[in-house]
């Protein structure tokens, strides 16, 4: 995947449907008592019932002078109920006695003003509703009973049993947030960790959220049997989300009909004419599992296919490397319109985010694909159905090992009176790192009608470029090539290299805002996943071969005939490769 293509020179907040499934059931007014302090409120309290386990909201009304900073307490009528996730306010629990401390967002309250709170719980034998609370340690005397809301139709089922050390501090269920990255943990696939966990040195790593792909059909129940993927399908991973006490789940949605159509040891399993079956049978199951209510406090967050939507600019006739396969996908509309279905079903659920995958700096940068390729992305977000409302970014260097920035070139630079862009490396580009092209893409974007705020993800898992080969200064200012190839981090031979790059580390650790316009740096690439097998590997798993995997091979066209850089012994795309995860951490930036 990820193929180099060449190369000549304020978010809507949207209500959660459904989200009364989260608030029905009793209700609860508080009855007044004597007025003890100046704080005076009014508590509606909520539950919708299951067996062993209960949501709760609670509706937090200031009817005393105004409030900066609060603290609710109550008790449990039974000594079986806990506190288990919570949300909007940090809570803590001894025996049967509970406290909701305010969030820096919620603790000013005006008097007549509300706020809502809410957790998942866990009982045995009954689920009584507390009948007394306390606001900063005044009982609340309240006297307006809130309207009572319709019982569910689709109760949540297997609740979280393990509670996180961390209560998110989110908004309630139901309300799209404008950075779902913000505020609360990612999803530790345990099947990933394990792995990483099994290597020397690899718990130093294992704790950090990686997506979930799903590359074929069968990897939404599971695929235990095969050399990627795992036994989890996506309803195991998001029942462990919910154990594990996750904000965010990430998965990547990949299988479009004719994928990948410039590569070989990516491609899948659907045919290019075969976009009834992805919308049937691969986006239809994912949007029906994800829409599930139980699953509404979980921000999922899907990457949708990568190494898409740019190959119908960059890999058609007339391109170098133009393949048959791009001019079908092109012409039949399965890119675009796959695209658009998959926006559009999965963006229907109020708590999804979609994230189209945008290529990269060293696929895109040059003005001959940079401005199509962002006209491509906002054809597929109006078709089938769709609208650029269920964009909520984008996302670079999915996979890829783009340099986040280079600190010691600018593409601005000039040598001897040419400019850095003359160099081989650069090669006309107008862009030199990841950050650069992240930040000038989404402003082309919302040029182009998206929404104004929205956010950039940055694959960083594999862009470190540490170690002891990384320079500690610029290069020698005799020419472009020498001051351009002295000073750059991405040690790479060139930049259409993508298949298992020797000499790449870890980047940046997954972490939300890092950078203006960037919702987050992620790691959707699981470090230790091969790209590739470095010589061919039959299989029943849809992966073939690459010459851009093997060692051995000069290059071609689009890698200006360059050595490929891959390591050797390498398994097939998706499967563990243990001598590259060692890489990986030797040359992580920051170093471990």
């Amino acid at each position: 995947m990820n193929v180099w293509r060449r190369l000549t020179g304020p978010r809507r907040a949207l209500a959660l449907a459904g989200a009364g499934a989260l608030v029905a059931g009793g209700l609860v007014t508080i009855p007044g008592t004597a007025a003890q302090a100046a704080t005076q409120c009014d508590i509606a309290y909520t539950s919708n019932d299951w067996q062993g386990g209960f949501t709760a909201n609670i509706t937090i009304k200031n009817v005393g002078d105004p409030l900066n900073g609060w603290t609710l307490g109550w008790t449990f009528p039974n000594s079986s109920q806990r506190v288990q996730q919570g949300w909007s306010a940090t809570y803590t629990q001894s025996g049967s006695q509970v406290t909701a401390r305010s969030m820096s967002y919620n603790g000013t309250l005006a008097t007549g003003a509300s706020t809502n709170i809410g957790f998942n719980g866990a009982w045995s034998g009954s689920n009584p509703k507390p009948t007394s609370f306390t606001l900063n340690g005044v009982a609340c005397n309240g006297g307006t009973t809130p309207p009572t809301t319709s019982p569910p139709t689709d109760p949540p089922t297997d609740p979280p049993t393990d509670p996180p050390t961390d209560p998110p501090t989110t908004p309630p269920p139901g309300t799209k947030v404008d950075n779902p990255y913000v505020g609360v943990r990612g999803y530790v696939n345990p099947e990933w960790k394990a792995k990483a966990d099994a290597e020397a040195g690899g718990s130093r790593v294992s704790n950090n959220p990686t997506a979930v792909w799903l590359d074929r059909i069968a990897a939404i129940n599971g695929t235990p049997n095969s050399s990627s993927n795992g036994a989890f399908g996506v309803k195991e991973h998001l029942d462990e989300a919910l154990r594990q006490g996750a904000g965010y789940i990430q998965f990547v949605i990949y299988n479009l009909p004719g994928r990948d159509c410039s590569a070989l040891a990516s491609n899948g399993e659907l045919g290019p004419d075969e976009l009834p079956k992805y919308k049937a049978q691969y986006i239809d199951p994912i949007a029906a599992i994800q829409s599930q209510s139980k699953y509404s406090s979980l921000r999922i967050i899907n990457i949708i296919e990568i190494d898409s939507l740019p190959n119908l600019v960059t890999n058609t006739s007339g391109q170098p490397g133009g393949t048959v396969m791009c001019d079908t996908v092109k012409a039949n509309g399965a890119y675009v319109n796959g695209v658009g279905y998959a926006l559009a079903k999965l963006g229907a659920i109020g708590n999804v985010y979609n994230y189209i995958d945008s290529g990269h700096h060293g696929w895109l940068g040059w003005d001959s694909n940079f401005n199509p390729s962002a006209e491509i992305l906002k054809t597929a977000a109006v078709a089938s159905g769709s609208t650029v409302n269920n964009v909520h970014g984008f996302i670079t260097n999915t996979a890829n090992y783009s340099a986040l920035q280079e600190p010691y070139f600018k593409v601005t630079d000039n040598v001897n009176g040419q400019t850095v862009r003359q160099s081989k490396w650069v090669d006309w580009n107008y862009y030199v790192d990841e950050l650069s092209f992240a930040q000038a893409f989404r402003t082309k974007l919302v040029s182009l009608g998206f929404n104004s705020n929205i956010g950039m993800l940055i694959d960083t898992s594999r862009n470190g470029w540490g170690g002891s080969a990384r320079p500690t200064g610029p290069g020698a200012m005799t020419s472009v090539d020498t001051y351009v190839n002295g000073g750059r981090i991405d040690r790479r031979a060139h930049l259409g290299n993508w298949c298992n790059q020797a000499g790449a580390g870890l980047g940046e650790r997954p972490r939300a805002n890092p950078a203006t316009g960037i919702d987050a740096y992620v790691w959707v690439k699981p470090p230790g996943e091969s790209d590739g097998s470095s010589s061919e590997i039959p299989n029943n798993e849809g992966k073939g071969f690459d010459r851009m995997c093997d060692p051995t091979y000069g290059g071609n066209a689009r890698n200006g005939n360059n050595p490929s850089g891959a390591l050797g012994n390498a398994p097939i795309s998706g499967a563990w490769f243990s001598a590259q995860f060692q890489e990986l951490m030797r040359n992580a930036y920051p170093a471990l």
